[in-house]
């Protein structure tokens, strides 16, 4: 029976021995070209292309301090809300030689803290993080890692180091006044999961409940959303007050579904139930009808963020004037909202 291959990362020193030079020569001709002349740059490199090596970054990086990663650490990998979150930090860092090193804490502190843990690892310049909830554990290990670390999503009251976000409160009571302000009095809400920035939209929910004197209608799941929780939660809320006329969802995805049950169930949005969704995804002015909702920065967070890092880079560690950005919100009408009591025009 034939033993299987061995497989093993080719060295330096093999890179060396194949062109015939020293270990020394190698390095320079592959990490500072200019180093060394041309003749014996190429044969460095030919080598290195024939035997497939593959330059331990890791380790040159902790020789210069200097790896070319920046750590970008989000709650999902599916969730529509990180689609533009993402392409803006690629859209920045990659142009500036920088790689972006993606890790994903699924809406669980202690994955989240595991993230951090094995980011910090790979010694990165830089971490940007999509939330300001992090354990104590984790603050820690981001105060005493010597880089720029961006908190974005949400204002922090105490922000670790730079905060780039938005009032999840202020606009969860926006997107319920807007419902109070149509007329509407029996107005619900659906939230799924209750991560800290849901759980400040609800809060801004009981708000505007308070300030127009009316009953809080609240239904909740812990599961990551998606469009069949949404109608799920619709379904709770109307088994808990069929009078129910508006319902703030927590995010689009939750409105969608709540909007094909809605359709499934034979009951008329905007007519009969008003539907508000939250972060403005691509799909919402497409949906039918148009979905109004809460349009949030998460582009120009991530963009925000990526560019102080990048100016922290190049200015020796200096952090801007400003450490803690408020971009706001947009209160986006369309379709899907009705004043109390009138039909679409």
């Amino acid at each position: 029976m034939q033993d299987k291959p061995k497989f093993s990362r080719v060295t330096l020193r093999e890179v060396a021995r194949s062109a015939d030079v020293s270990e020394v020569t190698a390095s320079r001709a592959l990490r500072n070209p200019e180093l060394v002349s041309e003749r014996l740059r190429e044969r460095v490199v030919a080598a290195a292309r024939e035997l497939a090596y593959v330059p331990n970054q890791l380790a040159s990086g902790l020789a210069s301090s200097r790896t070319g990663r920046v750590a970008v650490i989000v709650p999902s990998l599916t969730n529509g809300v990180f689609d533009d979150y993402l392409r803006a930090a690629h859209d920045v860092f990659t142009p500036a030689g920088f790689q972006v090193v993606i890790l994903n804490s699924n809406y669980v502190p202690g994955f989240e803290e595991k993230a951090i843990e094995t980011a910090l690892g790979q010694y990165p310049e830089a971490i940007v993080l999509a939330g300001i909830d992090q354990t104590a554990r984790a603050r820690r290990l981001l105060s005493q890692a010597g880089i720029p670390v961006v908190q974005t999503m949400e204002i922090a009251d105490d922000p670790i180091d730079i905060n780039i976000g938005l009032s999840h409160c202020e606009a969860g009571r926006a997107a319920a006044r807007l419902l109070f302000e149509l007329g509407h009095r029996r107005v619900g809400h659906i939230a799924s999961p209750l991560d800290s920035r849901a759980r400040e939209r609800l809060r801004g929910y009981l708000e505007a409940v308070r300030e127009f004197d009316a009953q809080p209608i609240v239904a909740t799941d812990e599961q990551p959303s998606n469009v069949a929780i949404g109608g799920g939660l619709l379904m709770e809320i109307l088994r808990r007050d069929p009078a129910t006329t508006a319902i703030f969802c927590g995010n689009d995805n939750l409105a969608l579904g709540a909007l094909f049950e809605c359709q499934r169930r034979g009951i008329r949005v905007p007519e009969d139930l008003s539907l508000v969704g939250f972060n403005d995804l691509e799909f919402a002015k497409s949906a039918f009808p148009a979905l109004s909702t809460i349009a949030t920065p998460r582009y120009e967070m991530a963009r925000r963020a990526a560019e102080i890092i990048l100016e922290i880079n190049r200015g020796s560690g200096k952090r801007p004037r400003q450490r803690r950005i408020d971009l706001g919100f947009r209160v986006i009408e369309r379709a899907s909202t009705l004043r109390f009591g009138e039909r679409p025009k």
